[in-house]
């Protein structure tokens, strides 16, 4: 396990974070950069962190980074992954953006099952749980190397 580090490159936060984005950049100016993720989530404008949320895969998709692809395990059964599929289009349309969600090894069954759950939110309360997802992947990526 790696210690949080005290600066990284652009290049090595847009592989954490699945894409260079204004959040990505922000975040490369900065000392302790992932410890620096929830004020930097704070400058950034509407647009900006739904750059950043949408340049994560969706959970289940094709064509994931490699990186994504061993996080998210094996494929789900196809009637999980037909559910998943559906609900991450339910998700986006209501609110606007991508489901991101820290998937720590968890089966894609379990994940279905926060899906379900975080779909009842508030989307200002879940906008905030999205961003905070994205960070902890990000850490975890680090932390693992």
């Amino acid at each position: 396990m790696r210690d949080l580090p005290r600066q990284l490159s652009t290049e090595q936060l847009a592989e954490l974070f699945e894409g260079r984005t204004r959040f990505v950049e922000l975040l490369a100016e900065r000392d302790d950069p992932l410890e620096a993720a929830p004020e930097a989530i704070g400058e950034l404008d509407e647009a900006e962190k739904l750059e950043a949320l949408n340049a994560h895969p969706a959970i289940g998709a094709d064509g994931l980074s490699a990186r994504s692809a061993a996080e998210q395990g094996a494929e789900a059964e196809p009637v999980v992954a037909a559910e998943l599929a559906r609900l991450n289009e339910v998700y986006e349309q209501r609110f606007g953006f991508r489901f991101v969600v820290f998937v720590n090894r968890r089966p894609k069954a379990e994940i279905l099952e926060v899906l379900r759950e975080r779909l009842e939110r508030p989307r200002e309360e879940e906008l905030e749980t999205a961003l905070s997802e994205l960070v902890a992947i990000a850490r975890d990526r680090w932390e693992r190397g």
